[in-house]
């Protein structure tokens, strides 16, 4: 069997990919951003390269000869100071490494997008035939990922072999970042949400995540895209369960949408002139918080056989992992 390259290898879900190809006795080739935290892969032996997304001809060098790729590397970011580098990275590094993998003639490629790629249903829940209507809220990262995976589909229509993954919202361990999705476990946990709200997520454990990807490149039809998330959950569900795993006190007081609005657009002016560092929360992710991002992952289950474990149980690894990282104050 030929190698597998990785990239975003030392991400979050990237690093729970490697992991599992390594226990499945696959030949991993770890692709790095050049100098990335390598923490979630400091532990395995793996082959690793650091290399530009943007970097064709060293792409081509590195995908030349390899049974399978995997495109993971994305910046998953609500707020950068500038936006310009989510979209170097996440739309003309999705162009950059499919080229390389055309012209390297990879056998199969699993192509990570995001359920924020999606469009939502009010009042329902999405799939992935769910055309994309959140132009009045996406941020740089949402646009940028729509963008990407219709790149990725021009591929696939175009004779690539590219399987589409849309993960949804990963808890557990090993997020070093953290991502926003883990924000919101050390935020409740260090007393930092001061309210609820409407809206809700779709969740899923990084490890499951993981294993849809593997499942994708195993059985998953080229041009498809599928839906990796099992549990769909209010905020204030979420916050309820994460509130009962970490012990800590749950927020109880409801703040009106039109406040958190208001609120999320100072903190955001605030950063963008004056601390220039991330905001608690922006406007258009507020937005996005704000509605039911409810998704059905049936054909995720049907086509691929992905795996279910309990939301509690993802969260319950998340809250015991920040808190061996020293991540927390409590």
């Amino acid at each position: 069997m030929g190698k597998i390259a990785v990239t975003g290898a030392t991400g979050f879900i990237g690093s729970a990919v490697v992991r599992l190809l390594l226990q499945d006795k696959r030949d991993v080739i770890a692709l790095v951003e050049p100098g990335a935290n390598t923490k979630n892969l400091d532990d395995l032996n793996v082959e690793r390269v650091a290399v530009d997304v943007n970097d064709v001809a060293r792409f081509k060098k590195i995908l030349t000869g390899c049974e399978a790729f995997y495109h993971l590397a994305a910046i998953y970011r609500t707020w950068l100071p500038n936006p310009e580098i989510i979209y170097r990275v996440n739309v003309e590094g999705t162009v950059s490494t499919l080229l390389a993998a055309q012209e390297a003639k990879v056998k199969r490629i699993v192509y990570t997008s995001s359920i924020a790629a999606m469009g939502l249903v009010e009042g329902g829940v999405a799939s992935e035939e769910t055309e994309f209507n959140l132009f009045d809220i996406a941020n740089d990262y949402i646009l940028s990922k729509w963008q990407s995976e219709r790149i990725a589909m021009r591929f696939a229509e175009g004779g690539l072999p590219v399987v589409i993954v849309n993960p949804g919202f990963p808890f557990g361990p090993r997020d070093i970042a953290p991502t926003p999705t883990g924000k919101i476990v050390l935020a409740l946990m260090n007393g930092e949400i001061p309210g609820r709200g409407p809206g809700g997520i779709c969740a899923i454990d990084v490890d499951d995540c993981a294993a849809g990807h593997l499942l994708a490149e195993e059985k998953g039809r080229t041009g498809q895209r599928y839906i990796l998330a099992n549990h769909n959950v209010t905020l204030n569900d979420l916050f309820d369960v994460i509130g009962k795993v970490a012990g800590v006190r749950s927020p109880v007081i409801t703040i009106p949408s039109g406040l958190a609005s208001l609120i999320s657009i100072g903190m955001e002016m605030w950063a963008d002139h004056v601390s220039h560092q991330e905001p608690p929360a922006t406007y258009k992710a507020l937005r996005y918080a704000q509605r039911s991002a409810f998704f059905t992952n049936e054909k995720a289950k049907r086509e691929l056989g992905l795996p279910t474990r309990p939301l509690e149980e993802s969260i319950r690894r998340a809250v015991t992992w920040f808190r061996e990282a020293g991540m927390t104050q409590r």
